[in-house]
This record gives structure tokens, sequence and C-alpha cells, in this order.
């Protein structure tokens, strides 16, 4: 039965799915943008550090006052609008909720939620792919043995990138490469807050009435957030990462399944079974026609004679062999699609994309020369990107993770484009984030590629 269905079925039953939110900036205010318009489904309450500024995002994505003046959990519960309050922990340990939707960003906090939702038998949708790039694969374990369902979310492209794997190996075609696109030069690497807007190609007008974050738009510029999506995706899927970083091989959609091939094939692949980001921008930097830019694909391998020969009868766009052949989605509608998330974890029990195994791993790369006593910034910030690498590399050379370079000092200089090691700041080592890291390297490395 289709997931719409099935929320219908819930909707005129009067026992809606009930969800909390953590987090209402961007990505949580597009989500909700589509909540009244989803049958089934009820906003219990959202948790915010501001919750004025909850308020505002609500009125800007269209809900009336009386939507979201709920005084309490429980009339909320009892009317059907909207709790807002500035304490998470209330709201996770509401008996009532079905679902949290983890949508910070801070991949320090998320983690802290993501497990006090566990302990209170709730399914987690965790936007804050951030943490599931440094310790999803204990996440996920930990949501399993409390019996309830961590998910990526769908709309954001590693639940895409899964989706699409998903398709291919369960149509019995073996995956050569999946990922996304992304406009992408070297240079790019280097890239802050203050260049951001410039590089990505909005002006700064664009990005104030957007409501933009020109923080976490610089993490997707400067190659922190592709590492981060591909390491997600990885480690859910167990395709394999480039030795030394992604490449960012420039395509345009009809190249695709030219250019994902592997190098002893003519292609940009080091083997087959990778993960990978395709840039819009050709090395000069002129546009690729017909780019990849915002969306997500997979090329696959026709094995046999026959399935080749069905690709060309079908006119499948291949390359020049006929062998490969990429699907793709050109558009993702981020926090839009969520509720495919919401809807698949409470009702089918099922996640969009969950980390499996310690594949791959993003550390913290110094964007510049960098200065004993300096404070790091994090993600999409001024000192450090995240450099996407196997997770044995990371483990061999102490990889400080990305999402642990915020807020921590440095002990030693770091030359501009070296790797940090947990050994060159002082690390906080009483988080939750901290001790999850730890246990899942722990667990994990050993298995490790």
């Amino acid at each position: 039965m289709s997931l719409y269905t099935q929320l219908q079925q819930r909707a005129a039953a009067g026992k809606p799915i009930r969800v909390g939110l953590i987090g209402a900036g961007k990505f949580g205010s597009m989500y909700l943008a589509q909540v009244p318009r989803t049958p089934g489904v009820h906003l219990v309450g959202i948790a915010d550090l501001s919750p004025e500024a909850a308020r505002i995002n609500l009125a800007r994505v269209g809900w009336r006052p009386e939507q979201c003046q709920a005084e309490s959990a429980q009339a909320a519960l009892r009317t059907g609008a909207t709790w807002i309050t500035d304490d998470w922990q209330a709201l996770v340990g509401l008996p009532e909720i079905d679902v949290i939707v983890e949508c910070t960003g801070n991949p320090v906090a998320a983690v802290e939620h993501c497990l006090a939702a566990f302990s209170q038998g709730k399914h987690v949708v965790n936007v804050t792919v951030e943490a599931d790039a440094f310790c999803g694969p204990l996440l996920g374990r930990k949501a399993a043995q409390a019996g309830v369902v961590y998910s990526m979310a769908f709309g954001d492209q590693p639940a895409l990138i899964c989706d699409l794997v998903d398709w291919a190996r369960t149509c019995g075609f073996p995956v050569v490469a999946a990922g996304r696109g992304h406009k992408w030069l070297p240079h790019f690497s280097a890239s802050t807050p203050l260049t951001v807007w410039g590089y990505y190609g909005l002006t700064p007008e664009q990005a104030e009435r957007g409501g933009l974050n020109p923080k976490m738009f610089n993490s997707f510029l400067d190659g922190s957030k592709p590492s981060i999506e591909s390491c997600a995706v990885a480690n859910a899927t167990g395709l394999s990462v480039p030795s030394n970083g992604l490449q960012y091989p420039p395509a345009s959609i009809e190249d695709i399944p030219f250019v994902t091939r592997p190098v002893s094939e003519g292609g940009a692949l080091e083997r087959k079974g990778m993960v990978e980001v395709v840039s819009s921008l050709e090395a000069d930097g002129r546009r690729i026609p017909y780019d990849i830019r915002m969306g997500v694909w997979v090329t696959v391998e026709a094995e046999t004679d026959y399935i080749k020969n069905c690709f060309e009868e079908y006119n499948a766009h291949t390359d020049p062999s006929g062998r490969y052949f990429t699907l793709y989605k050109r558009w993702h509608l981020i926090g839009l699609e969520v509720g495919i998330s919401v809807a698949s974890v409470a009702l089918r029990g099922e996640a969009t994309g969950v980390a499996a195994g310690w594949v791959a791993d993003v550390v913290a790369t110094a964007k510049r020369d960098l200065q004993a006593g300096e404070i790091l910034d994090g993600e999409g910030g001024y000192t450090v990107w995240g450099k996407l690498l196997p997770a044995a590399t990371s483990a061999r050379i102490g990889g400080l993770p990305l999402g642990l370079a915020h807020n921590v000092k440095l002990l030693r200089p770091v030359r501009q484009g070296q790797c940090l090691a947990w050994s060159d700041v002082a690390m906080d080592t009483s988080t939750h984030a901290f001790k999850v890291r730890r246990e899942m390297q722990a667990l994990f490395s050993a298995a490790a590629p």
C-alpha cells in the first residue's frame, strides 16, 4: 500500500503520525511548509533555541498564527495545533511523539538529540548529515538496539542517492558509481563566508531575501558538504571512496556514463563501485550545459550482451560501449521532501538510508596555514574544510572528524592542505558526540576497508 494511502487512512481514523521537530531554520522551514498539506501528520511541537525566530519562519512559510499557538504540549495534542518551545528535552520526552526530525545542523547537538530520542523509543529522521558522517554507523546500531528506526532525510541528496543505489541493486544491476553534482573548482576549498555568494552564483541581496546562512552555504561550496554527503552514502551502501578525496570530474548529464567508469576503461574512477561527485564546471571555469549540479545519479553496468542490447532497444543513453547506463534525478527539493522519510519510518518501519558500516570519513583539512592557539570554526568557516577519505586511512592518520572541528583550539601549527589529527587539538572529551565517535571507531575500525 502506498505511503499516501496509509497517511489518508491515518487521517480518517484520527490517528496521525505525531512528529516533533528540533530546529526551525531553513531546512526545517521547508518541511514546515509542507506539513499542513500532508494528511495523517500532526506536528505536535517545535523545539528551537529561539521560539520567536521559529514563529517568524512559520509565518514566512504560510502558517496562520492560530496553527502554532498551543500553550503546552498537552494543548497541542488536544487541539491539533503546534507547541513551540526552547526545551528540546521536553519535546523528546513526550510519550505521544512517534518521530523526531532532527534539523539543527549542529552535529554535536544532533548526536545528543538522537540518543535521547532513541532512549525514549522514538524514531529519528536526521537531517543533520554532519552527525551521520562522523558517527552514523553507531547511531544506526543504537537505534536498532532500542527497537526504533534511524534514517537519513529524503530530499537531501544522500537519501536520494541511496534510493537510486537500492533501485539498481534490487533490479540486479551492479553499481559502478553513484553520487551527486556540485559546482566545483579546486580553489573553492579555500572559500570563506565572505567569498561564498560570488562563487555560489547568488547576490548578497538574494541570500538575505532567502534567509540563507553564509557559513552553511559555504560548507557546500568548499567541498565539505559534498564530502559529508558522500561519506554518508558510502557508509550506508558499502560503496568505496577515492583514496585521496573526491575528484569532481566535470561532465554534462549526457557524459556521466562515460566519465563514471574506471580509469582502466577511459573513465575517471579508481575502480568500480565508488561514490563520486560530478562537477558542473569545466576546469577552466566554463559552465557545462545540461549539468547535474543540483541532482543525483547512479551508473550501472550491463553484465551480458542481452542486457546491453536491451539498453539499446529502449534508447537508454549509455557510454559509447553501450554497457554503462546512468539514471538520474536532476533536481532535489531538500526539506520539501522530508515527509517521505517521516512516513516511511512511521508506517513501514523503513529508513530512507542508514549507515551500516564505517567505510568513509570526513577529515578536517586546513584552508590556510593555521597557527597554534587558533580556534577552529568547523564546517563552512574560515579555518577548515572537510576531505573525504577511506575510514582506514582516517584511522591510520588519527584524522580529526570535521563534525568535531568546531570551537576547539589548535595545539600546533598546521599547513594549508594538511589533514588535522586528534593530537593537533585540545578536544572536549565530555560531549556525547566525542564519546559516541570514539565508541563507533572502536567498534567499526577493524572492519574498515
